[in-house]
């Protein structure tokens, strides 16, 4: 009789033990009902995806310091291990414009691009970042996010915005530049500025004023020819791609690498090789601060994504849970040669409207890329820096907001003057200082 009071208390065990698997491992919640139907919706998204995530991987490393194929492999194992592990069934993890500017805002005074050195620092910050989100995650401290100020990281996304759209101005026009922060570059554009490349600037001018254009107006024009708006929209995306092949085409048809045109040049083929990252004490130590403040921005920036995408469908995005996925799929950039990754918003909008239906569309797109990487990273020889330059440039120009720190100061002073302090500090000292006073001005106020 004893045994048998206590099977209901079994059943309670084992009920509870299965939630909690299924709570640290969302895929086998919505892998039990996966289907064919459902598969061939995810995979044509991934199609899509894959398409835009290439010229976005290839900037990112770009602004990041890094060699473009790093991007590639920084948008394969993150993208996997979120299927895993994340709860958003819209979300894209991978190289995004904030985490690229903070990995090369820490890392660029401890090593030199383009050394081998400089690459392992970036894989220790990702695998450092990684490990604090899911300590994060562990101590279910997903609540923090609202604690984050509005005015404060919105301040903070324009300043970002106008410090990568300034550094992406060396590419875009040919010229030499030097310098972190936004002043010391515009100095530096400024000295430099008799050395620009003719080519260089038509080329990178030519594809901003390109960019712009199909970002504005191609969407319209596709709906008057008679494709969906939802569609038109997804398509209007792909202008980074066009832009790319038209200017790969016109550098190795004209000989412009000859006219001193800055191209990408070989790009190993191939998938990245699984490694952990050098352990180095004293590299570990002046890295930590760096992780920390891109695993809150990483985490703030992912999960304001993920939830408004998923009220939008009314489904459940788990803080904790997102942690966790964030901080495995960060591990995951590091141990496959990669750096610091985080939720993207323009690539998680296209995976959403193309109508992913679950993370597994972020797995199929991660063997998309793994297949330009095997496969086509010959053609990238004559891809001029210019347009992915430019491609970041147009990207991060919808982060600046000048309009949000006049309507903020106009219903509370003390929010609007925390805004401007902290686009003033990032400006003037680098990311890291005006993100770390926007943080304290953020937790003070």
């Amino acid at each position: 009789m004893k045994s048998e009071s206590n099977k209901p208390d079994n059943k309670k065990a084992k009920a509870s033990m299965s939630d909690l698997i299924k709570g640290f491992f969302p895929i086998l919640e919505w892998g039990a009902i996966y289907n064919g139907k459902t598969a061939i919706n995810d995979l044509v998204v991934a199609i899509i995806v894959s398409i835009m995530l290439v010229p976005q991987s290839l900037a990112y490393a770009q602004l990041a310091g890094l060699p473009p194929e790093i991007g590639l492999y920084a948008s394969m194992a993150p993208l996997i291990l979120y299927a895993i592990f994340g709860t958003s069934r819209s979300l894209s993890v991978g190289p995004v414009a904030v985490t690229s500017l903070m990995t090369l805002a820490a890392v660029a005074p401890i090593a030199a691009q383009g050394t081998p050195e400089y690459a392992a620092a970036a894989m220790i910050l990702a695998l450092l970042t990684g490990i604090i989100l899911i300590l994060l995650g562990f101590l279910k401290l997903g609540f923090l996010s609202n604690f984050m100020s509005f005015p404060v990281m919105a301040g903070l996304g324009t300043a970002v915005g106008i410090q990568i759209a300034a550094g992406q101005l060396s590419p875009v026009l040919g010229i030499p530049s030097k310098g972190g922060a936004f002043l010391a570059q515009s100095i530096s554009l400024v000295q430099n500025a008799g050395q620009i490349n003719l080519y260089t600037a038509a080329i990178g001018v030519s594809s901003v004023v390109f960019l712009l254009l199909v970002r504005k107006y191609f969407s319209n024009l596709l709906i008057k020819l008679g494709i969906g708006k939802g569609f038109a929209g997804i398509l209007a995306k792909m202008g980074p791609v066009i832009a790319i092949v038209i200017t790969i085409l016109v550098v190795s048809g004209f000989g412009l690498d000859q006219q001193g045109v800055k191209i990408v040049g070989v790009v190993p083929s191939g998938l990245p090789k699984i490694a952990l990252p050098p352990f180095n004490l004293s590299l570990w130590e002046q890295l930590v601060t760096p992780a920390l403040l891109i695993a809150i921005v990483a985490y703030v920036a992912s999960i304001s994504v993920a939830q408004t995408l998923a009220a939008k469908k009314r489904q459940h995005v788990d803080p904790n849970q997102e942690l966790i996925a964030l901080g495995a799929s960060n591990i995951g950039a590091s141990l496959s040669g990669g750096f610091p990754v985080a939720g993207g918003f323009s690539r998680s909008i296209v995976n959403f409207e193309a109508g992913a239906e679950t993370p597994a569309a972020g797995a199929y797109t991660a063997v998309g890329i793994a297949l330009v990487a095997l496969f086509l990273t010959p053609l990238l020889y004559f891809l001029p820096s210019a347009t992915l330059g430019a491609t970041i440039f147009v990207a991060v120009l919808s982060m600046i907001n000048f309009k949000a720190v006049k309507m903020t100061y106009g219903y509370s002073k003390s929010d609007g003057i925390a805004m401007a302090l902290t686009i003033l500090l990032t400006l003037t000292f680098g990311v890291i200082a005006g993100l770390i006073a926007g943080i304290g001005t953020s937790l003070m106020m």
